[in-house]
């Protein structure tokens, strides 16, 4: 598995003074794993941006600490300003390349589903993530989804026909037949009525309630009403 390259340097500002960093350009974060210490560090916003969109939280990243040796670790956690939606804070879990360790892998659909294209129906994916344990060097970027599968209404894709690759283990607490994706058929014309029906029903107002009139404001009636309250 390629590894992606990631620079850190030791982090004194610590607790509420982080958000000087953060002002500075830079990320807080923390280094821990297993048996070790936890060690504070701080990143460059745009080189951990952009680490993070390539390895997201299940690859393996190359941690260089200032001239220390370098370690590898993955992206455990990751935390965003909610208004402005950077980085705000990043765990960084060490691990050891001879230990297996478990972490959750995307899903991903490809190919094309005869009951989509052809029947009209929609795709529903029950499942968007799997959780699997293996080696670090062994571990998946994702798990593909084959939908060809799916040329009927009748057809799913369960946990059990996912196809895991050798030396990786599904981690799950659900029943192999559980639901991950499926095709569902178009809403019959009936149906379509029934959902309109209740839509209608539903914007019903309650009995005695009379619907008021939009106010419709112009030059005209604005300047009346200024003099009305001003009187």
């Amino acid at each position: 598995m390629e590894k992606i390259e990631l620079a850190a340097a030791k982090r004194t500002v610590l607790g509420k003074k982080a958000k000087r960093l953060r002002a500075e350009g830079k990320v807080p974060a923390v280094v821990y794993g297993k048996g070790l210490k936890s060690e504070p560090v701080e990143l460059e916003s745009k080189v951990i941006e952009k680490v993070f969109h390539l390895a997201g939280g299940n690859k393996i990243v190359n941690l260089q600490i200032g001239e220390g040796r370098a370690r590898n670790v993955l992206i455990s956690d990751v935390q965003r300003d909610s208004l402005k939606g950077g980085l705000t804070h990043v765990d960084l879990f060490v691990v050891r390349m001879d230990e297996e360790l478990k972490a959750e892998v995307p899903l991903h659909f490809v190919g094309e589903s005869i009951a989509v294209f052809q029947e009209e129906g929609t795709l529903l994916k029950n499942v968007e993530a799997v959780e699997v344990e293996c080696l670090p060097g062994d571990l998946p970027e994702f798990l593909e989804v084959d939908i060809t599968v799916l040329d009927d209404f009748e057809k799913t894709i369960t946990l059990g026909d996912l196809k895991i690759p050798a030396g990786v283990k599904l981690v799950t607490n659900e029943e192999l037949d559980t639901l991950v994706a499926r095709v569902e058929p178009p809403r019959s014309d009936a149906e379509m009525e029934e959902l309109d029906e209740a839509v209608d029903e539903a914007n019903e107002l309650p009995e005695g309630v009379k619907e008021e009139k939009p106010v419709v404001v112009s030059e005209e009636n604005e300047g009346t009403k200024d003099r009305r309250d001003k009187k």
